[in-house]
């Protein structure tokens, strides 16, 4: 067990990636990186992560912005509670905290939206803190590298490789070891054709040795995916249009929108020709309906279209939509599903 750290250390001094939440151990900064790399790639959220650093360059800066300001610098990321939830804690650690981040891995953990993961990731790379983060790259090296076959998804699996990864980190560098695997996982024992060729633990590797490599890790359940029928409305009135603001617990909270009906199936040109619009008026003129286009998230497909309607400028909209000025819309933070929409009538960003 030894070798295999020395060599994960090895390999991680002379590959790891120039990252800018590396250049310091500020605990903003990491629990910030963390938060975006939830769900999205490093090379997409490294963008992310410099302009929020711009915009907020402090805890106490995050937690004084708006939350419309904070879901649009958010916008194109997507799981959006992620954004939420990460402005709360925010104004948590600045109301508690008098703006200084909690050193400690029950206060981390305390924070909306920061589970066992990223509290140790925090705990650990920021303040030295010997807890062991499990994460998907760390699932993929250690059940490879032991020839552990419980599958990550279950709760016996989690528990097994929580406690492998535990008897694993060594208190000296602990923010080091962590990186150190997760980094091997990301760039070396990638899911899809690792290089073995040239890994530094593959001659003790129960995977290479016993040709598993594809089989682990193992995973038991499949995620069921929910298909939704979205038919979006683009009221336009010359210089402006209609945005509605999602509520309640459902995909893309607090976002805005084009006023929206959702079936439950899918209609054809003819069955929208007919159905109901969110707002009637006997002076609607029906310009487009836009082909199907299919947005697909972790649990859910969305098949939606956009019926663009062309109505008078002095069209009396009911509360809670709101006129916005075309030249005002890039303010406004909305899904990519629908910002594809405004670029394509050539109303986006």
């Amino acid at each position: 067990m030894d070798n295999f750290l020395t060599n994960i250390y090895k390999w991680y001094n002379l590959n790891k990636r120039d990252l800018p939440w590396r250049k310091d151990s500020d605990p903003y900064k990491i629990w910030l990186s963390e938060i975006i790399l939830q769900q999205t790639r490093v090379e997409q959220g490294k963008n992310y992560f410099n302009r929020f650093i711009n915009s907020y360059p402090t805890v106490k800066e995050l937690a004084l912005a708006h939350e419309d300001e904070v879901l649009k610098l958010w916008q194109g990321l997507g799981y959006y509670s992620r954004a939420r939830n990460l402005h709360a804690s925010a104004k948590i650690i600045a109301s508690q905290y008098n703006g200084e981040f909690p050193n400690d891995y029950k206060s981390i953990l305390a924070l909306k939206g920061v589970g066992p993961y990223t509290a140790a990731a925090v705990a650990s790379i920021a303040f030295n803190l010997p807890y062991a983060v499990v994460d998907g790259n760390i699932y993929r090296v250690l059940s490879r590298f032991f020839g552990i076959d419980t599958p990550i998804d279950s709760s016996k699996g989690r528990k097994e490789f929580q406690e492998m990864a535990e008897e694993l980190i060594q208190n000296q560098d602990p923010g080091m070891h962590n990186q150190a695997l997760m980094e091997f996982g990301a760039l070396q024992c990638v899911p899809k054709s690792p290089k073995c060729e040239n890994c530094p633990v593959v001659d003790s590797c129960f995977a290479f040795k016993n040709n598993g490599i594809n089989q682990l890790p193992v995973k038991e359940k499949k995620t069921k995916q929910r298909h939704r029928y979205f038919y979006y409305y683009l009221y336009d009135m010359g210089d402006s249009i209609l945005l509605d603001k999602r509520s309640g617990n459902d995909i893309w909270q607090n976002l805005y929108q084009l006023p929206l009906i959702e079936h439950e199936k899918a209609l054809s040109d003819s069955e929208l020709l007919k159905a109901d619009p969110p707002l009637k008026s006997s002076e609607i003129n029906i310009k487009t309906i836009s082909a199907q286009k299919k947005h697909i998230l972790s649990h859910q497909i969305i098949h939606a279209k956009l019926i663009y309607l062309e109505v008078q400028p002095n069209f009396n909209n009911p509360s809670p939509l709101i006129r916005v000025n075309k030249k005002d819309i890039s303010k406004f933070a909305v899904s990519r599903l629908v910002e594809q929409f405004l670029q394509e009538t050539g109303l986006g960003q």
